[in-house]
């Protein structure tokens, strides 16, 4: 069986950005110096091998279709985005069933916004995903389950959608 749990723990986010611990330094930059020389005085081959400074790369770990399908239904599905926002990654009946969902709000919650709280997917062939997902909308966990297909322009579709229903409130 070729089932995986595919959600990793994410970064989480700093309340504020990192500041200086160097305190060797000033805290403001120094005065800036008039250039001595003028940069047509400057071979070009010093110019151009000169490379600019950048950050160091950080190494991210490659989206997953799984993760970006499951956040773009999950936006169209709680009302966040509209569902012709889905056009162009869906395939087949998938449109017409996601129409069908999206109109009754099964991911809505009043509130606050409804949050991935796992991600799964079964692989019956290859080219194809089926993708299931737990959403935390507000007190209650939800279910997502779609299918994910490559195209043979290498992009992945989705050409099947359910969710559960919103529990009706009982009388």
């Amino acid at each position: 069986m070729n089932k995986v749990m595919s959600r990793t723990a994410q970064p989480r986010p700093r309340h504020r950005p990192p500041t200086r611990h160097d305190t060797r330094r000033p805290g403001g930059a120094p005065p800036r110096k008039p250039p001595t020389r003028s940069s047509r005085d400057t071979p070009p081959t010093s110019r151009t091998a000169a490379k600019p400074r950048t950050a160091p790369d950080a190494t991210q770990p490659p989206v997953r279709p799984t993760d970006v399908f499951t956040d773009r239904l999950l936006a169209v599905l709680s009302g966040q985005r509209p569902v012709h926002w889905m056009l162009r990654h869906t395939a087949g009946r998938a449109y017409d069933d996601l129409t069908r969902l999206a109109e009754r709000r099964p991911l809505r919650t009043r509130g606050s916004r409804p949050v991935i709280h796992d991600i799964g997917y079964y692989v019956p062939c290859d080219g194809a995903l089926e993708v299931f997902a737990r959403i935390a909308a507000g007190d209650q966990l939800r279910a997502l389950a779609f299918r994910l297909e490559l195209g043979q322009d290498l992009r992945w579709r989705c050409t099947a959608v359910e969710a559960t229903a919103r529990p009706q409130p009982t009388a």
